[in-house]
């Protein structure tokens, strides 16, 4: 479902997991993929959430070939057929970091379902975040960015593309308003991925 970010703080985790819990197969380590349009602070804001879990941290625009860098600096839109293998090239990042037992957050615009469900197929430990921000914050951050290979006139291609996240898909919507950290301080919050933070890992090996 769709988890817009609620009013009580979820109940945490037990940390502690019962036998059928231990009985499972291990899962790999979670992997949270940052999603939305282009200047909705996906990048800024996972790298901060990587950096805050000690967690490794890749932005999915450095995965494009070279064929669509040189499309979005020609200011033309990408087309399916362009994005297909860039999302394979992310999900085999996300398949070494689950190989090499690592967590890891990852920034991807994933604007269509199949889009996340390509991304999502076979690897239980995705969770997904879909940052929410309007028109007018949007335009004004891709006018004031600067050398990036997307350009402000391109967000009505992205917006004609969006298809934003259906209740069934279970992806949490964040609203990215105010600081980085205070987003970042809502996704370990609504993901309960407090136990993941250094000072609580320090703790429990003590």
């Amino acid at each position: 479902m769709v988890r817009p970010t609620p009013a009580t703080p979820p109940t945490p985790r037990p940390t502690t997991p019962s036998r059928a819990t231990q009985a499972r197969p291990t899962q790999p380590p979670p992997v949270v993929v940052i999603t939305g349009v282009s200047g909705s602070g996906k990048s800024t804001v996972g790298a901060a959430l990587a950096g805050r879990l000690g967690w490794d941290w890749a932005d999915g625009d450095a995965f494009h070939p070279g064929s669509n860098i040189a499309k979005m600096a020609a200011h033309e839109p990408l087309t399916d057929a362009d994005r297909l293998p860039w999302l394979d090239e992310i999900g085999s990042w996300i398949d070494k970091e689950a190989e090499a037992g690592r967590p890891a957050v990852i920034a991807c615009s994933a604007l269509k379902r199949s889009y996340r469900d390509r991304l999502r197929a076979g690897r239980p430990q995705v969770r997904m975040v879909y940052l929410v921000v309007d028109l007018k914050t949007l335009h004004q951050r891709l006018t004031d960015r600067r050398d990036h290979m997307f350009h402000a006139d391109m967000l009505g291609s992205q917006l004609s593309t969006l298809e934003p996240p259906a209740p069934e898909e279970d992806v949490l919507m964040i609203k990215s308003a105010g600081s980085p950290e205070q987003t970042v301080d809502q996704i370990i919050t609504w993901e309960r991925l407090g136990a993941f933070l250094p000072s609580t890992m320090e703790r429990r090996r003590d």
